[in-house]
């Protein structure tokens, strides 16, 4: 491999990124277009000159990439998936009967946010995004705001920040060795961001569209369609759980989960057509996810600052931008952290930009609106302050205490094999 080139001391990966980041920004109508010719000019420079980890040139790439195809091809699967079962959903109806039980005034929009919040515990934050958007498309006519979709996106993610079945990156640390009752502070600073962003976005989409007084009448559930969401549901549910509790290696070389959800839908199709229409554009919003996730994959980013809340509460800012999965991985290895702070910030940050999580990308496939950053950050400005203020009332209530290392350095490892006759039985289990 070649030294990393830098510009003024920063490496010209992070400058191509940045351009690409900024390109998304500024081109909103041709996302898609400049993620792709990001990754293309990433990946020529990387092969070309700097190389990567561990190898260089084309022999370098295809090593990176497989270590990286799990994780895409779970994304795919699971953008796609779940866009299929959002029609499923709607065609069910309940989101038509909703307003039967919804409060008729601004608070309808905010106890749906609640909802959210509460799917996202146990189901995934995409999952979670896209029934909150079928619903709110539902109950407010079709006239969602945006900052009401980015509140959306963040109750998905919010909700899923304390759960180890919630969030993919707090189901890497329970797979990692976390105790999982190790990030369950962060639903104090989730719950108090969600009241922080919940009432002023309910407040706008309440000016910009009230919601639905009754369901229209004659309305009735398919309950043939609810069931198939339920499957759907349980599949991707219950092979996260089973595959982390009892082969949790299968992880990192199967995308279970994503084929999971497809057998489902498979299935499902004995019963109901599904709408298959909705999949080009799906796929489109899955391919510009991925185009990010590999760019950011490619970055020279070797290490963290040192471990403490002001390098966990800027993980929060840095996930807006860059994929959360490689940042999570770096504080899973250099340990040292409360992990119920990284798991708000990481999980919640990305919330501050509409690129910044898999539930804002699910949901721009949905709306298509979504997909400007400055309309983003200027309607969804309570997100931001949200992030912000659940941290700080963290810190201040639960104060910064890093967990002991969950595992041992290979460092400690080659000390306990030179003092192997003084070893315990469970330093002697470890080691075998």
């Amino acid at each position: 491999m070649n030294a990393t080139l830098t510009v003024f001391g920063v490496p010209v990966d992070f400058i191509l990124f940045a351009a690409t980041l900024l390109g998304v920004a500024l081109f909103h109508a041709h996302t898609l277009k400049v993620a792709l010719t990001g990754l293309a000019v990433i990946t020529a420079y990387k092969v070309g000159y700097v190389g990567f980890e561990h190898e260089a040139g084309l022999s370098g790439l295809a090593a990176h990439l497989r270590g990286e195809w799990v994780l895409l091809a779970n994304l795919l699967l699971l953008l796609v998936g779940f866009a299929l079962l959002a029609r499923f959903f709607d065609a069910s109806r309940i989101p038509a009967v909703l307003p039967r039980f919804l409060p008729d005034d601004w608070k309808g929009g905010f106890v749906l946010l609640v909802l959210i919040f509460v799917l996202s515990s146990f189901l995934d934050n995409i999952a979670a995004a896209i029934i909150g958007g079928t619903v709110a498309a539902n109950v407010f006519s079709g006239r969602v705001h945006i900052g009401y979709l980015a509140a959306i996106v963040g109750a998905s993610n919010a909700g899923g920040s304390g759960s180890v079945v919630g969030d993919t990156t707090t189901t890497m640390m329970w797979i990692d060795g976390v105790d999982p009752l190790a990030v369950l502070p962060a639903y104090l600073a989730a719950s108090v961001a969600l009241m922080v962003f919940g009432i002023p976005a309910a407040l706008q989409q309440h000016r910009h569209q009230p919601i639905l007084a009754d369901a229209l009448p004659g309305t009735r559930i398919d309950w043939v369609c609810v069931a198939i969401v339920m499957a759907i549901l349980v599949a991707a549910i219950g092979t996260n759980v089973l595959v982390n509790l009892y082969h949790p290696d299968l992880a990192d070389q199967v995308p279970s989960i994503g084929l999971a959800v497809w057998a489902a839908i498979a299935l499902a199709a004995l019963l109901r057509r599904p709408d298959w229409a909705v999949v080009p554009e799906a796929a489109k919003g899955a391919l510009f996810l991925l185009s990010l996730v590999l760019c950011a994959s490619m970055m020279p980013v070797e290490h963290l600052p040192v471990a403490s809340w002001q390098t966990a509460l800027g993980l929060g800012f840095v996930s807006s931008v860059f994929d959360n999965i490689p940042l999570t991985k770096l504080a899973l290895e250099q340990g040292g952290y409360d992990w119920g702070f990284v798991a708000f910030a990481v999980g919640f940050g990305g919330s501050m930009v509409w690129f910044g999580s898999t539930a804002g990308v699910a949901l721009s496939n949905q709306f298509a609106e979504t997909r400007s950053v400055f309309s983003w950050i200027r309607h969804g400005w309570h997100v931001a302050l949200a992030y912000v203020v659940g941290f700080a009332v963290m810190l201040a209530v639960l104060g910064w205490h890093p967990h002991e290392p969950h595992k041992r350095s290979a460092v400690e490892i080659r000390a306990l094999c030179c003092a192997d006759a003084g070893l315990k039985p469970a330093d002697r289990a470890l080691l075998s």
